[in-house]
């Protein structure tokens, strides 16, 4: 008490005593948290557990749409295609009956060509293999005119001769290749029953995505505007996806689906074995960009070799006109101002081959085409001053 009594110097002293006291206290409140501050343990261990439940909700619906990926992503690519023809049926029909129509009619389109090839395909699949299997195949002779041919002529003619007369003795000859070349038919048979069953799925999903299109694309945009951070970017990069995919499945995709179908008939016509397997070579020819004469070329001259010289000439005016059917068609489908290399679609028709098999083949290109024209729009991409970018062309 004597102490607060000798060191009382009246109220204002006292109260300057508690202003410093305050300031100093204020001081130490601010420098606290750079002495090292922690937030609360309970903070770290509810987004320890919000990340741990996101990714495992993530990963459980990968592992559910996995199976499918192929699948949905070709729907997708034929609901981008038909949604412009959607919203032209709308108008009389409703958005219901539009959608209906469109499921019913593609359907219809998809399943019947594919059935006639697959089973035609399929069919002389199971009779070349059941034939090797119990050394039962029938062969014609070789025709005469197959020996004239140079180089390979006398070879060829030598191995159909050996086949057709002695096919044990030719199968124990080739038995090494054949081996693995009949297993390869098996599989490539079954994985095109399987194709043909996803396309008749995908195109009903696609019809349902059309239905919804309006949703669709909100969402789409919405998704690429919060990655971008940008409206206008991010509505420019929609409105250049689409773009490249109608470009892509329309000018490429349903050029080769159109000009195949159009040289298949020419196979069935004339009654060719493998007519099935050959529009399948043809669908693959004009995906990739290849010429389909280079294929109708050496069936022409089997034709000629083992038909008649009157339907031998009308198939080789119906199968030389089909196949360049290509240069009428890419002006009328193909979209303007598309500019994908050729190397681009091949990559992605062999990867997408070896991914999904048949689905895998028109999935593929497009995907592929996609991430190319959106990397380059990004690479044309230029920083400027204050950090924002500009869309300069690089030099």
């Amino acid at each position: 008490m004597s102490f607060v009594i000798c060191c009382w110097d009246g109220p204002g002293a006292s109260r300057k005593l508690l202003q410093e006291m305050e300031a100093e206290g204020k001081r130490m409140d601010q420098d606290a948290p750079e002495a090292g501050y922690a937030p609360p343990r309970s903070n770290l261990l509810d987004t320890a557990l919000q990340l741990g439940l996101a990714a495992l909700l993530v990963y459980v619906c990968v592992r559910i749409l996995l199976p499918f990926t192929a699948i949905l992503l070709w729907s997708v690519i034929l609901g981008v295609m038909l949604y412009p023809l959607h919203r032209r049926l709308a108008v009389p029909l409703g958005n219901r009956g539009s959608a209906l129509l469109i499921g019913v009619v593609g359907v219809t389109l998809t399943l019947v060509p594919m059935v006639v090839v697959v089973t035609s395909l399929g069919s002389s699949l199971y009779s070349l293999v059941s034939g090797l299997q119990n050394n039962d195949l029938t062969v014609p002779p070789p025709p005469p005119r197959l020996a004239d041919i140079p180089v390979v002529g006398a070879k060829l003619t030598e191995i159909w001769a050996l086949v057709a007369t002695n096919l044990p003795a030719a199968l124990a000859k080739y038995r090494s290749a054949l081996s693995g070349f009949t297993a390869w038919l098996l599989s490539f048979a079954r994985d095109l029953a399987a194709g043909e069953l996803s396309f008749v799925v995908s195109v009903g999903i696609a019809a349902v995505l059309v239905a919804y299109g309006k949703g669709a694309a909100n969402f789409a945009l919405r998704l690429l505007q919060r990655v971008t951070g940008s409206r206008e970017r991010g509505a420019h990069l929609a409105t250049l996806t689409v773009a490249t995919i109608r470009g892509v499945a329309l000018g490429v995709i349903g050029v080769a689906v159109i000009q195949a179908l159009l040289v298949g008939i020419g196979f069935f016509a004339i009654g060719l074995s493998a007519a099935g397997l050959l529009t399948l070579v043809a669908l693959l020819l004009g995906i990739v960009q290849v010429p389909v004469t280079l294929l109708t070329l050496p069936v022409i001259a089997y034709v000629f070799l083992t038909e008649a010289t009157t339907p031998a000439v009308l198939f080789t005016i119906w199968s030389l006109v089909m196949g360049l059917s290509d240069n009428a068609l890419k002006p009328l489908l193909l979209g303007r101002g598309l500019e994908v290399p050729m190397p681009v679609i091949l990559i992605g028709v062999i990867g997408g081959v070896l991914a999904d098999g048949l689905l895998g083949l028109f999935v593929g290109p497009v995907l592929l085409a996609v991430a190319y024209v959106l990397l380059m729009e990004w690479l044309r991409q230029r920083p400027v001053g204050n950090g924002q970018r500009g869309d300069e062309p690089l030099p």
